[in-house]
């Protein structure tokens, strides 16, 4: 019998394509508002994306201020007058549509759903992530999902899987696996937490961090056999 009866599974970049699905928002909405995403464009916006969600993972930025800050900053860089604000909800709308998962994360899903109940653990906007969810081939085997923003906290912060366990029922830490892309919020989330993790790692990037890790995965095809025979 596997020592694992509860997995906890990231979202973005770990089931769902979020850089496909960034991707195809991006062009949407900049197109809408007649901007031209050049490659300049697109490479700064990601640099101030990842320095304010690592500002939210440390509880510094709320996801409102996040969300309409990025598009301000950068186009307060290119010398337009456009809102943030509006931007974005542009560009959330567009993102909501993209239900696209990582290749093979269905077929893993339904193998690890016959070994043990699945969640979704994200730090995605509720309203768009359940939109997402809603088109995506992964969400028939999901028990149930956890939005930080419906919870009142975040990755990696132990509140927010406090709020995870308190919601599950017979939830035991002992029992739980939490598998993430992310270092910061998935591998951090489960140390503070007290749970074992699983890098989903396909780019072999270094633990630069040193965060303690339990697992590490290079495909997501290499799950169900660690869960099964843990």
């Amino acid at each position: 019998m596997s020592k694992y009866r509860f997995v906890l599974l990231d979202a973005d970049n770990t089931l769902l394509d979020f850089d496909r699905a960034e991707e195809i928002a991006l062009q949407t909405a900049f197109a809408r508002w007649e901007v031209p995403l050049t490659e300049a464009v697109r490479a700064r916006y990601q640099v101030i994306n990842s320095r304010l969600w690592e500002q939210f993972e440390r509880g510094e930025v709320s996801k409102e201020k996040l969300q309409s800050q990025r598009f301000d900053e950068l186009f307060a860089e290119l010398g337009l007058p456009h809102s943030g604000a509006d931007f974005n909800r542009t560009y959330m709308d567009a993102l909501g549509e993209q239900g696209c998962s990582i290749p093979g994360a269905a077929d893993v899903c339904r193998r690890l759903a016959q070994l043990c109940p699945l969640y979704l653990v994200t730090n995605g906007v509720s309203r768009t992530q359940h939109r997402r969810l809603q088109g995506s081939d992964i969400t028939p085997y999901i028990a149930d999902v956890f939005v930080s923003e419906d919870t009142g906290y975040q990755k990696p912060q132990k509140e927010y899987f406090d709020y995870v366990a308190a919601h599950i029922p017979g939830f035991d830490r002992a029992a739980a696996l939490l598998v993430g892309d992310s270092l910061t919020s998935d591998m951090m989330g489960g140390q503070n937490a007290g749970i074992d993790t699983c890098w989903y790692n396909p780019g072999g990037k270094p633990n630069a961090l040193g965060v303690p890790i339990t697992y590490e995965i290079a495909r997501l095809e290499e799950l169900p056999a660690l869960v099964a025979g843990a």
